[in-house]
């Protein structure tokens, strides 16, 4: 699972969450309508993790190894919320050294409880809204705006106390601990730190249940499988119509893209050039159908890959490609089931490989490589030069065409892959920009903006007014969008090409 990655734990983290929180739920005789919600909570907890990471990445670093300490500890308890933070702004701000590095960790303090509140409220705003897409029911979205609540209130976004909180809610945030915390300290260290919950973070209830049944409900956790999750869902999957499955791929587009900024509405992109590329080469709908999902699906392994790596100011070096490159074998893990994705996460495992066998995450050479995977690659290598990344400008469209034309002569890219993605390009009419939601086209500005990371200041100096009128206008677009925070805003304009 993509979320496993983002979030620092082991890719069978959501399904043996899944597990465990169906057995507690089981054990406290939740109703079927109860236990269906648990279910899917536990496998969409965190679809809107990916939104405001460049935001706790600026502030506190490595924003994976961030989420998984803070997985570790009770953030109701001052005092370990505090460390945490300080122990993280201490280290993203080693390398500026004496009353440089202290200021920033000053500044850092005082700004974590607001950009906490943001963010954190951001992962429920976008997490409701990419499961509305998906075609979950109210239920399932109210949940995830309860991402953060906790059992005495001090929770986040709204400070749901009791049961005002969802059961499935209570249910999974405890199960999802308990592993987390079995893995760092051990059975006995993980029931201690449960016992000092009680009452706090976690309904009384479930730590009095889990801990007489512990070994019961832990029993073969590290041995689930995809297939024991599917033999726990409250319904059979029934075949998605292709139209539900392009959508479900939309999705998983946005969420990867919504990790950077410089990233935004790169996946669509990539998406629609190498699917016009296919059609050019002649290749059959269903090539041409699977080409598009798995542009749309290509970078979804860059959410395990720390996004210092992808805003780096200055080109990669050696350690930074040893990361770099293992999204593609990420992408391919998190696809390899079920089998309709497994079949696409072969060709996303493929879009950074070279015909000279110069590419990864295999080193495959010309003959390994399919039609299919020669063009994506030739797509995304287009479409990566024309848009601007942190360590250089966006090259325009001939300089990029030229780029691919030495590679393809030079013998890393398929000639006929680069001109039909050429051609693809080229023949691109420009699109129509009508007003959306009501913008005004200073209003799509600021969104833009917004989209990029930037912030009050930042946009109220590019484009010469007070940061007072940035912040009103973004209240006004907030509105008009019916959103509530920068992640839902960033969220909408991709989903409505303005980013």
């Amino acid at each position: 699972m993509a979320t496993d990655l983002a979030l620092g734990q082991p890719l069978e983290f959501a399904q043996q969450s899944c597990v465990l929180a169906h057995r507690i739920g089981r054990k406290l005789g939740a109703p079927e309508s109860e236990v269906a919600e648990i279910h899917c909570h536990a496998l969409l907890r965190y679809i809107g993790c990916n939104a405001e990471t460049h935001a706790m990445a600026t502030l506190f670093g490595d924003e994976i190894d961030f989420r998984r300490d803070f997985a570790r500890i009770d953030p109701g308890q001052a005092s370990e919320m505090g460390a945490l933070i300080f122990a993280y702004l201490r280290r993203a701000n080693a390398g500026a050294g004496g009353m440089a590095a202290l200021g920033a960790v000053v500044r850092g303090l005082l700004l974590s409880k607001s950009a906490s509140v943001e963010i954190l409220s951001s992962h429920c705003e976008v997490a409701q809204r990419l499961a509305e897409r998906l075609g979950f029911g109210p239920e399932i979205q109210r949940n995830l705006g309860q991402l953060y609540e906790r059992w005495d209130g001090k929770g986040l976004p709204r400070g749901l106390k009791g049961e005002a909180v969802a059961l499935a809610v209570r249910i999974v945030a405890f199960a999802q601990d308990a592993i987390v915390l079995r893995a760092a300290f051990g059975a006995e260290g993980a029931a201690a730190k449960i016992a000092a919950r009680r009452g706090g973070a976690y309904e009384p209830r479930l730590v009095d249940l889990y801990l007489d049944h512990a070994d019961t409900l832990t029993a073969g956790l590290d041995g689930v499988t995809w297939s024991d999750v599917q033999a726990l869902a409250p319904e059979p999957d029934l075949p998605m119509s292709d139209q539900e499955f392009d959508e479900a791929c939309l999705a998983m587009a946005d969420f990867a893209d919504l990790k950077s900024p410089w990233s935004s509405g790169h996946s669509r992109a990539v998406a629609a050039l190498a699917r016009e590329a296919a059609s050019r080469c002649g290749l059959p709908a269903a090539d041409a159908q699977d080409l598009y999902r798995a542009g749309l699906l290509h970078d979804i392994g860059q959410v395990g890959i720390p996004l210092r790596i992808w805003n780096k100011p200055s080109p990669f070096n050696d350690a930074d490609w040893e990361q770099a490159r293992l999204h593609a074998y990420y992408g391919e893990r998190t696809l390899a089931r079920p089998p309709a994705l497994a079949r696409l996460g072969a060709l996303v495992a493929q879009h950074h490989e070279r015909l000279d066998g110069s590419g990864y995450h295999r080193g495959l050479r010309g003959g390994a490589l399919s039609a299919p995977a020669r063009i994506l690659a030739a797509a995304e290598a287009y479409q990566n030069k024309i848009e601007p990344r942190p360590h250089r400008p966006a090259l325009s469209a001939s300089a990029a065409a030229q780029e691919l034309k030495r590679e393809a002569r030079a013998g890393t890219l398929d000639a006929d892959a680069v001109a039909a993605v050429l051609s693809a390009a080229g023949h691109a009419k420009a699109a129509h920009k009508t007003l959306v939601a009501d913008l005004t086209p200073r209003e799509i500005e600021v969104l833009r903006a917004i989209a990029r990371g930037q912030s009050t200041k930042q946009i109220a100096n590019a484009l010469g007014v007070s940061p007072k009128t940035i912040d009103n206008q973004t209240q006004s677009i907030f509105i008009k969008l019916a959103v509530r925070t920068r992640g839902g805003a960033t969220l909408f304009a991709i989903e409505h090409g303005l980013s």
